[in-house]
């Protein structure tokens, strides 16, 4: 299924007026041109348990096109989920998750979880009582109330562990184009419970196994309220409305190899457009990313490089129309 289509951007006072009007600042106008390729989502890199089907929809552009309709039970068929808090100071980096901090990954071993207080420079972290053990929570309702932004006193010091037990009845459906349409504006990303009621989608893209590519985690909020909610070291953890979702990617989830050395693809964006590895066959990043984190090649068009995985972070904006309807 995969073909080029040649787009002739033009850009005219009537797609300016439509595109980035002053009322709508979600769109960030690049400074460049760009004439780029868009290669079609090629359905059958998804994994088999995906339920794809195809629809009509409507794009942020106003374009009528088709799309797929792609459902997940939220659970990844390609790698494990967890483990994510050790129960003991004493447990080693196969018995945790990892944590992403400015810019780093950090094992969540029992050692990690006893250097808190070092860690952080806050003598509140307190997460193990006199014999070493892990403060983890033990039921979907603790889940439930330690995810909670406003958190109460009584998680305080506590590991958050959402189980895959939790979300047995949860799917997900992401309907994504199937042929991407390249935009000269850039769409920001929503910021849940921002001013920016019309900005684009909050979710980054859909990994080739239906995982949410998802939004930073609120690491700050987390760390204010003396938590921790570990990813696994595939970069995920559950929440029960989102079921399994990724804040990182760190090369667990399925890859498809590319034949001229360039980094794998391990999905796709909300926008249609293939998202990448960081780094290629040769262990190099690519130089010439825009400010979404894209560029373009003859065999790939327009495409993302995924970020690195201690950003907290997968691409930064879309630079094709997302899905607005369907």
């Amino acid at each position: 299924m995969n073909y080029f289509k040649n787009l002739s951007l033009v850009l005219s006072l009537t797609l300016a007026m439509l595109s980035c009007s002053s009322d709508n600042n979600d769109e960030t106008t690049t400074t460049e041109e760009t004439d780029t390729n868009s290669v079609d989502v090629n359905s059958d890199y998804f994994t088999s348990s995906l339920s794809i089907s195809t629809i009509p929809c409507t794009l942020s552009d106003g374009t009528e096109t088709d799309c797929y309709q792609i459902v997940t039970s939220s659970t990844p068929e390609d790698h494990y989920m967890g483990p994510w808090c050790p129960d003991n100071i004493s447990d080693d980096a196969e018995a945790g998750g990892i944590w992403l901090d400015d810019g780093n990954v950090y094992d969540v071993d029992g050692a990690f979880v006893e250097n808190l207080a070092t860690f952080y420079d806050d003598d509140t972290w307190q997460m193990y009582d006199a014999n070493g053990d892990i403060y983890i929570t033990e039921s979907e309702e603790d889940c439930i109330a330690a995810a909670n932004p406003d958190v109460g006193e009584e998680y305080e010091n506590y590991c958050v562990e959402c189980l895959a037990s939790y979300i047995t009845e949860l799917t997900q459906t992401w309907v994504i184009p199937i042929t991407p349409e390249y935009q000269s504006n850039t769409y920001d990303f929503l910021v849940t419970g921002g001013p920016d009621a019309e900005a684009g989608p909050s979710t980054r893209g859909i990994a080739l196994n239906g995982i949410e590519y998802s939004a930073p985690a609120p690491v700050s909020n987390i760390l204010g309220a003396y938590t921790l909610a570990p990813f696994d070291d595939a970069g995920g953890h559950i929440n029960v409305h989102q079921g399994y979702h990724y804040h990182a990617a760190t090369g667990e989830s399925t890859v498809i190899s590319q034949t001229d050395e360039h980094s794998g693809l391990i999905g796709y964006a909300m926008d249609g457009y293939g998202i990448y590895e960081l780094v290629d066959a040769d262990g190099n990043e690519a130089t010439d990313l825009d400010d979404c984190r894209g560029h373009s090649d003859d065999e790939r068009g327009y495409h993302y490089h995924i970020d690195s995985a201690g950003n907290n972070n997968f691409i930064d904006c879309l630079h094709g129309a997302y899905v607005s309807s369907y």
